[in-house]
C-alpha cells in the first residue's frame, strides 16, 4: 500500500512538472508575441516576364527591436545573393530588397534552391556565421515546362517546411505557431496569369497569386500558367515572311526586257 501510495505521488510530480514546463514555454512565446508583434516582414516572389527572362525578388524588413541577430542574418542573405549573380538594395539597416534574374524554367529552379539552400554554401565559418545560428528550414521548388509550339505551359511546385519556427509538443502537435511574428508571403506573376492547383489559400491580384506562407507548418504551392513562346512566334513570322516572298514571285513573274535594234 506504501508503496502504490510512493508511486502516485512521483506520477503526480512527474506530471505537474511537465506541466508548468509547458505553461512556462508558452507564456515566454506569448509574451515574445506581444512585445514583438510583426518583427519580420519577408515577401518572396517570381517573377516571369517571358518563359526566357524572370527576377527571385526577395524583401526582407526587420524590427528595429531586432537584435544584432537580425543584422547577421540580412548580411548573410547579401552573401548568397552573389553566389547566384544576384544583386542587393540596402533600403535601411533594417531593409534589404533581393534580385536574382533568371533565363528560364531550369535556371530558375536551379538559383532558387542554391540560394535557399543553406547546406550548398561552402563559406568559411567566420565569427559572423557562429553566431548566426537560425532554425533549419527544408525549401525545395521545382518548375516543370511543355512547349506548345506558340505557348509554353509551365508547372510550379514549391514546397516549404516551416515547422522549426513552430512551438511543437514531443508528439509532433503545434501548440503555438509564431504567426504574429512574422508576416511570410509567396507570390507569382506571370505575363497572362496563373491558376492556383490545390486547397491552399491564395489571393488574386491583377496578373499575381499570393499566398500567405504558415510558421509551424509544411506549406506546398502548386500553380500551372501559360506564357506566349518566342520561339514558336518567331517560326511563324519566318514561315510568314518566305510564304509571302514565294506567292509575290509566282503571281508577279518578271517582265522580258525589251530591246530596241538601230539599223
Amino acid at each position: 500500500m506504501l508503496l502504490r501510495t510512493l508511486n502516485l505521488e512521483a506520477s503526480v510530480r512527474s506530471y505537474l512538472t511537465r506541466a508548468l514546463v509547458q505553461l512556462r514555454l508558452v507564456g515566454i512565446v506569448l509574451l515574445s508575441t506581444l512585445m514583438l508583434s510583426g518583427c519580420v516582414h519577408y515577401d518572396l516572389g517570381v517573377h516571369f516576364d517571358s518563359p526566357n527572362r524572370g527576377t527571385i525578388v526577395q524583401q526582407i524588413r526587420l524590427d528595429e527591436r531586432l537584435t544584432n541577430t537580425g543584422q547577421a542574418w540580412l548580411n548573410d542573405v547579401e552573401r548568397r545573393v552573389r553566389q547566384v549573380q544576384g544583386k542587393t538594395r540596402r533600403v535601411s539597416d533594417q531593409e534589404v530588397w533581393v534580385m536574382i534574374p533568371f533565363g528560364n524554367g531550369r535556371e530558375l529552379e536551379t538559383k532558387f534552391n542554391q540560394f535557399f539552400s543553406r547546406a550548398s554554401t561552402n563559406a568559411p565559418k567566420t565569427r559572423t556565421s557562429k553566431e548566426l545560428d537560425l532554425p533549419k528550414i527544408d525549401s525545395h521548388l521545382t518548375v516543370k515546362q511543355g512547349n506548345f509550339f506558340l505557348i509554353e505551359r509551365t508547372r510550379l511546385i514549391y514546397d516549404l517546411d516551416l515547422r522549426s519556427l513552430g512551438v511543437q509538443s514531443s508528439d509532433g502537435t503545434v501548440l503555438l505557431s509564431p504567426g504574429s511574428l512574422m508576416e511570410l508571403e509567396f507570390e507569382l506573376t506571370t505575363p497572362w496569369g496563373a491558376r492556383n492547383v490545390g486547397e491552399t489559400l491564395v489571393r488574386r491580384s491583377d496578373k499575381r497569386l499570393i499566398w500567405t506562407l504558415q510558421p509551424g507548418q509544411k506549406n506546398h504551392l502548386e500553380a500551372t500558367f501559360w506564357m506566349p513562346s518566342p520561339l514558336g512566334i518567331g517560326a511563324v513570322a519566318i514561315g510568314l515572311l518566305v510564304a509571302g516572298g514565294i506567292y509575290l514571285k509566282r503571281n508577279n513573274p518578271p517582265q522580258p526586257s525589251s530591246q530596241t535594234s538601230f539599223q
